[in-house]
């Protein structure tokens, strides 16, 4: 039996899966998002650098098992390959890689659903026990998992299809196996959750928001940024009129502060005129900034 630095089992119940019957086809895409989520994920993990496709993966193997009796559910393990390299034992499902993999993807699936999970909590105590414990890990940016959520969108919508389509499921849970523990990801896929991912809708209205940026990616123009008002980062997109250089600019410079808080430097706060994006239900997802700047606007 191989030793797998973690395992993932996603498992489907109500309606027809729990007599252990799924639609065989909403199973099968269900399937390559969950894989493909997982590859994307743990590739940047390894590689530091983010792929679009599956097969691309470098340094492990995600292997399948037998699905086993009770509501429908597999279960799939990691195999990270030439853990040496990170000084890390090779116990079973207690690497401190395998918990990096873990904390990633419930990051991945958690921001994608709308559940926030605090990146400083969760990935940044992660590098700091490693850290006293002389434990070399390769180091992932809140920014590149931001990247990844974006790549991962498909794959994750379609975990939810037996749910969706056919409906021969009603939820899904995605649970990990580290520690000698099962714990479950912050979410529950839903129809609920499936509306969430895929519906958007802009709102006339435009608001000024204040906050810090967290997060940029310069290839998309897309980005977080922590609102105080609503206690948490929100995604952001700017738009065309929003990309000059004195905009990416400030940008940058709030999310450079940000990222050397620790280190007692002064955040800069930005201003932004935005329009709201939510789901059918008024669920905030994103801002789309019409305007920036690092003085209140004036009327």
């Amino acid at each position: 039996m191989k030793r797998y630095d973690v395992q993932f089992e996603l498992s489907y119940s109500g309606s027809d899966s729990d007599d252990h019957e799924i639609d065989l086809y909403d199973i099968s895409q269900a399937l390559v998002g969950f894989q493909r989520s997982l590859a994307i994920t743990t590739h940047l993990i390894l590689n530091g650098e983010i792929i679009t496709q599956a097969p691309a993966l470098k340094g492990a193997q995600i292997f399948a098992f037998p699905s086993e009796e009770g509501s429908w559910k597999i279960k799939a393990g990691i195999l990270i390959l030439g853990t040496a390299t990170y000084h890390i034992a090779t116990a079973p499902n207690n690497t401190p890689l395998g918990h990096l993999v873990y904390s990633a993807y419930d990051y991945v699936i958690s921001e994608s659903l709308g559940f926030h999970v605090d990146y400083n909590k969760s990935l940044g105590q992660l590098y700091e026990e490693s850290e006293k414990n002389k434990i070399k890990l390769p180091m992932v940016r809140e920014a590149q998992l931001d990247s990844v959520i974006e790549k991962c969108t498909t794959a994750i919508t379609e975990i939810h299809r037996p749910i969706y389509k056919t409906k021969t499921a009603q939820t899904a849970r995605i649970h990990t196996e580290i520690d000698n523990k099962r714990i479950a990801l912050n979410p529950t896929f839903s129809f609920d959750s499936f509306q969430y991912i895929i519906e958007e809708y802009i709102e006339d209205e435009i608001a000024v928001v204040t906050g810090f940026v967290s997060s940029y990616n310069a290839n998309t123009y897309k980005g977080r940024i922590y609102v105080p008002e609503e206690e948490r980062p929100i995604s952001f997109e700017l738009s065309e009129n929003v990309r000059s250089e004195a905009d990416i600019q400030l940008i940058v410079d709030s999310l450079r502060a940000n990222a050397l808080r620790k280190f007692e430097a002064k955040p800069i706060e930005i201003y932004c005129m935005v329009k709201r994006v939510t789901t059918k239900s008024g669920h905030l997802k994103k801002y789309q900034v019409l305007s920036a700047s690092s003085e209140p606007f004036t009327e």
